[in-house]
């Protein structure tokens, strides 16, 4: 089960599938399907599983995949999904994704001495037979805070561990916070911190790594190779049911059965996960080319009468979003720095722009209302932190307009220009994606110079996923604004994206108010549920208004899967639950 936050992109993932705004058929239709969506049930029939069997798992990208196997490194949806038949978390959660003791290991919260206890349980092994260690606990906390490989895992979160900051900054060879109580090869580690937070009872919370790395099959790789050796790109050890046998680099990837797996021998014999582009994808699901694949929102009116095949759905934890690029990321500090001057650092420009787009209506009509637009940074799906008082950034020119004459931004002849006079001339970066991806993104370009914005893709086109993640990663100065999207932890707090100390802080904007807020979500008065609440609702207003980040949508992930397969399911305490799948008899 992946929990932690992972890159996903625009019109690469199969609720981002979208088209150019038009006039066709009414509303209703889209009502009928969104209706349609939320009958579809979140699990597989339960029926009797027959041993053995290959599942055939489509990943649908017109990209490779980068193939980091590992959670440590790993920072796109792609390499998580490739990896899940083996990566399993140290922890199983319920539906409300709340921590409990079925998985691999157990964790004990002590608020009096400020621990928190991760104990392995005896026979949870690697696949090569080795137990899992307090060792191997610890050492996934070395390799995201040792500077030499680069993990963008490294926050001002996972730091208020003891030590680890200490570690991350040379200081230190060990971290002094991590205790082991009965040696490395024990089974028990114990985190030391100056005060635990609200959100540790969920997984995803940001202040517990919920993973271990195998360190006598990594400790002699230096850790500035880490990430592109043979031990993580080629042959990686995972605790989970299945086990890396075949890989075609950034193809295909072939697990076979786990014969060292803790829970007994999974269902299947093999899970291959193999590329498909968006364009196939349909096709790819009508000729059941695969047992699993997503559907692509905008193809499922191709694909809804689809014979021998059962569709599962859920809303994900999950948003893309618009960002507006105003600083950088200082790896000497490890901390984001804006700059006064950015060109984006106008609120009013931000918000401008933000009313301008007619997301509603792109999303509802052509996904047939399987996608929809999203209010705020925090998902309905965390409940009362959810403040559903704030409207969003609905469309409206006139208001958009009024805005930029209020705030200076002239028109000079069929552009504005900035307050002091100059050209205003702004660089939006979005990733490729279906053959649609194209027409959506040059409908917002239409809205945008409806106002009088001259703004235009970076380098005149979509960009490739992985160049899209490297230019936003690094700051290049060619982008002004960026389309992306978050796959979201299962714990609502959002420090680790939106913090100053945090490198998924991809817009760079860091302010005194945004860091009081975060604290207090996260704060030990947090503990009261009405107060935390509060403080969630405050900094979604605050987020709401500032728009350095304007939410754009959420959609219903829908699974096309063959009706022989039984054991799937979409539900949180299952994602991922591999070793359950399996064929009917």
């Amino acid at each position: 089960m992946k929990k932690t936050k992972l890159f996903s992109s625009l019109g690469v993932v199969s609720m981002a599938a979208l088209a150019l705004a038009a006039c066709g058929k009414s509303n209703n239709d889209n009502t009928n399907e969104a209706k349609t969506a939320s009958k579809f049930p979140t699990d597989m029939p339960k029926k009797e599983i027959k041993e053995g069997g290959t599942l055939k798992v489509a990943l649908e990208t017109n990209s490779p995949f980068t193939g980091i196997f590992s959670s440590e490194l790993a920072i796109t949806a792609y390499d998580s999904d490739v990896a899940s038949p083996g990566n399993e978390s140290l922890f199983d959660i319920d539906d409300d994704y709340r921590i409990n003791d079925k998985g691999p290991a157990t964790m004990k919260l002590d608020r009096k001495n400020n621990t928190v206890t991760i104990t392995m349980k005896k026979g949870v092994k690697w696949s090569d037979g080795k137990q899992v260690t307090a060792k191997d606990i610890e050492f996934a906390y070395e390799i995201i805070a040792n500077k030499a490989t680069k993990s963008q895992r490294y926050t001002s979160q996972l730091a208020t561990i003891k030590g680890l900051k200490e570690y991350h900054e040379g200081k230190s060879k060990t971290i002094s916070g991590i205790e082991m109580p009965d040696g490395p090869t024990g089974l028990t580690a114990i985190l030391h911190y100056d005060t635990l937070k609200p959100g540790m009872t969920n997984s995803g919370n940001g202040y517990i790594w919920e993973h271990a790395a195998p360190y006598h099959y990594l400790k002699d790789v230096p850790f500035k190779k880490l990430e592109s050796s043979d031990q993580i790109r080629k042959s990686p050890l995972f605790y989970g049911p299945f086990v890396l046998s075949k890989l075609v680099r950034g193809q295909s990837a072939t697990w076979t059965a786990n014969k060292n797996y803790w829970r007994g021998r999974p269902k299947l014999d093999k899970i291959v996960y193999q590329v498909v582009s968006q364009e196939s994808a349909s096709q790819a699901i009508k000729s059941h080319k695969f047992d699993i694949a997503d559907v692509v929102n905008a193809q499922w009116s191709q694909v809804k009468g689809t014979k021998d095949v059962k569709f599962v759905a859920n809303i994900p934890l999950y948003y893309s979003y618009l960002g507006f690029k105003v600083g950088k990321w200082d790896g000497k500090k490890d901390k984001n720095v804006m700059n006064p001057n950015a060109k984006m650092g106008n609120k009013s420009l931000r918000q401008a722009i933000g009313y301008a787009m007619n997301t509603d209506q792109v999303y509802k009509h052509y996904t047939k209302g399987l996608s929809f637009q999203v209010p705020t940074l925090i998902p309905a799906q965390f409940g009362d932190y959810f403040d559903k008082s704030i409207k969003g950034y609905t469309y409206n020119l006139k208001k958009a307009n009024e805005i930029l004459d209020k705030a200076g931004y002239k028109k000079k002849g069929k552009w504005r220009v900035q307050p002091n006079g100059k050209p205003l001339k702004i660089k939006l970066m979005a990733m490729q994606g279906t053959s649609i991806q194209e027409p959506i993104v040059q409908n917002y370009l239409q809205q945008w110079h409806k106002i009088g914005l001259d703004i235009s893709l970076v380098g005149g086109r979509l960009t490739e996923f992985n160049s899209f993640y490297d230019k936003v990663q690094h700051d290049d100065p060619s982008v002004d604004m960026f389309m992306a999207a978050w796959g979201l932890s299962s714990e609502p707090s959002p420090a680790d994206l939106y913090k100053e100390g945090a490198p998924f802080n991809m817009t760079r904007f860091v302010t005194p108010e945004n860091t009081k807020l975060l604290n207090e979500m996260d704060s030990q008065k947090a503990f009261n549920h009405k107060y935390r609440v509060e403080k969630f609702h405050e900094w979604q207003k605050y987020m709401f208004d500032q728009a350095y980040v304007i939410p754009m949508y959420n959609a219903y992930k829908v699974m096309a899967v063959n009706d022989k397969v039984t054991g799937y399911s979409r539900r949180p305490s299952q994602d991922s639950a591999w070793y359950k799948v399996g064929f009917v008899k």
